[in-house]
């Protein structure tokens, strides 16, 4: 009897290990000599929000922050740049933070989901339901899951991935979006209808998608930070002169941070279309509404919402627009 309490026992500690909160013990030097404080950043939806900041002294930081654990988080002397990635633990971990190329000069010790994750991060093209496998007990195995592989895999492929993870995992943050997210894609096959919504376009004006559906319209979701919305474009832009006259339209739903920059990517990329944007980055209310975890990303839909195609891009979109409009 006392053999049953104390697995069960361990049982309950492994699904809530996720969930406690401990003070890290974190500490290291920087080799910029010009960096003055050390910022601790949490990670959440793609974005990383500073939590703590720590004094440079003599080249050394110390952190004994509390926070959950294990998890990922950012370090950085500079929150306006993209900080080194770092799965903190339970266990004493140092750095040699390098600002100049964090990933290439930064060393941690310390942190076993570091280096996971540092064997992950020099080999992405890999079966991720192999490595979730011999990994199932893993943060790191959570986190690519759906950080890096969410918008690959069809809404069965996440669940299938969810349930080779370790009941330790199960209650992280990573699994809870993924499932949610598997109901979101779940309600957004071909052939169900179109979320509506209504946002602002460049001039401040409430426009609502239902209400400018003609023929068929590509609700694109993209932003002018985007190197591969950028790159795919030019693509939409054929297609548009190409069959706008025919019945097709484009609806452009930008995840842009500042106005300016947004209604600069419209213009220079001869975006001719209606453009909205909440203009909060991964925050958008739009995007989650559309399951998108990655962009460029988009859906077709008809003159009634329903949607016909997902994630057209380049010559799909227009063999798809020729077959459908050139009857």
């Amino acid at each position: 009897m006392k053999k049953i309490i104390v697995i069960l026992a361990l049982c309950l500690t492994a699904v809530t290990t996720q969930a406690q909160e401990a003070n890290v013990q974190l500490k290291g030097t920087v080799t910029d000599t010009v960096a003055k404080y050390v910022y601790l950043q949490k990670f959440h939806n793609k974005m990383f929000t500073t939590i703590d900041s720590v004094k440079v002294t003599d080249g050394k930081f110390s952190f004994k922050t509390k926070v959950k654990l294990p998890e990922l988080y950012g370090l950085s002397v500079n929150t306006a740049n993209n900080p080194l990635y770092i799965f903190l633990e339970k266990t004493p971990i140092t750095v040699k933070l390098s600002p100049v190329k964090y990933y290439s000069t930064s060393v941690v010790e310390g942190s076993a989901s570091q280096d996971l994750f540092d064997v992950y991060r020099k080999n992405q093209d890999i079966d991720i339901t192999k490595f979730i496998a011999e990994h199932p007990s893993s943060i790191v195995s959570a986190y690519v899951l759906y950080r890096n592989w969410s918008y690959r895999l069809t809404p069965e492929q996440i669940t299938q991935n969810i349930a080779l993870l370790d009941k330790s995992q199960q209650n992280t943050t990573y699994v809870k979006e993924l499932q949610e997210l598997v109901k979101v894609l779940n309600g957004l096959q071909v052939g169900k209808k179109a979320p509506d919504f209504v946002s602002k376009d460049p001039e401040g004006k409430s426009v609502r998608l239902s209400e400018n559906l003609k023929g068929y319209t590509l609700v694109d979701f993209w932003a002018s930070w985007c190197a591969p919305c950028r790159k795919e474009n030019p693509n939409i832009v054929a297609a548009y002169k190409e069959y706008h006259d025919k019945g097709f339209n484009v609806f452009g739903v930008s995840l842009d941070k500042k106005k300016e920059n947004w209604i600069k990517g419209i213009q220079d990329d001869h975006l001719d279309w209606l453009q909205v944007s909440e203009l909060i980055y991964w925050n958008s209310e739009i995007a989650k509404l559309y399951g998108v975890r990655a962009i460029p990303s988009n859906y077709l839909v008809d003159s009634k919402g329903i949607i016909v195609a997902r994630n057209l891009r380049g010559e799909e979109l227009q063999t798809t627009l020729k077959a459908l409009l050139n009857k």
